[in-house]
């Protein structure tokens, strides 16, 4: 015999949601509202670290670009009044310089000549114009232009002696510093990010051979690192902007 349900308990229906829900469980179909795309843009776009389109470089907070302003500030101030600041770089310059030998040094330094570090930017931008990244290759190039534009007019301004070279002005802050870091990181965030490390040694490299040679003091190396942070900022800015 047939048991009938109740008048009192009345038979449990499925909501027509989670009939649907079981019909596309069932049929191996995930729901509609499951893959659909995040409605932001950061959320749609999936990080590639092949520097593929959509990938855009990292952007560095507030705090950072204001310390990296307010040490150019600083540093360029005692450069013009030769404060104690600076006479402290000189002693620590002359402590240091011809430390290891001179083509070790040398060798060092040259990774911010434009001849050796113009080329490896170059090629990471037209590997990111054929990837697509068009707009990221542009800002690559006007942050490598801008850094004469900067460095230049502080030459002159500043019109630093030499440590080897007294007689001789216009050492500060390093064009070969910020040369080799706007160049190198502005190919690693090209090409990738995995090789932003390697930028980082490249640059600290570059530097290190200019103090230890005597082609720059160590605040001359330390304002171009600033400068240079300021720069990339700024594209990486305009990158993500123009990816957005």
């Amino acid at each position: 015999m047939r048991e009938t349900p109740r008048a009192g308990h009345p038979q449990h229906r499925p909501h027509r949601a989670d009939a649907h829900t079981a019909g596309a469980s069932r049929s191996g179909t995930p729901h509609r509202s499951g893959c659909r795309p995040p409605h932001t843009p950061r959320g749609a776009r999936q990080p590639d670290p092949l520097g593929r389109p959509g990938t855009t470089p990292p952007v560095p907070g507030r705090p950072a670009l204001f310390s990296a302003l307010v040490a150019l500030a600083v540093v360029t101030w005692q450069v013009l009044v030769h404060g104690p600041l600076t006479r402290l770089d000189e002693r620590v310059s002359r402590s240091l310089v011809d430390t290891v030998p001179r083509w070790l040094s040398e060798l060092a330094s040259d990774l911010g000549n434009l001849t050796v570090a113009l080329p490896v930017l170059a090629a990471a931008m037209a590997y990111a114009f054929f990837r697509g990244r068009r707009a990221a290759a542009l800002y690559a190039g006007l942050a490598m232009a801008a850094v004469p534009l900067l460095v230049v007019p502080l030459k002159e301004w500043t019109a630093r002696p030499g440590p080897l070279e007294p007689w001789a002005h216009g050492y500060y802050p390093s064009g070969h510093t910020a040369t080799a870091m706007v160049a190198y990181f502005g190919a690693a965030y090209l090409v990738s990010r995995r090789l932003v490390p390697v930028a980082a040694v490249l640059t600290a490299v570059t530097g290190t051979g200019l103090v230890l040679r005597g082609f720059h003091w160590p605040l001359d190396v330390l304002a171009s690192l600033c400068l240079s942070f300021l720069v990339l900022a700024v594209s990486s800015s305009c990158t993500r902007r123009s990816s957005g």
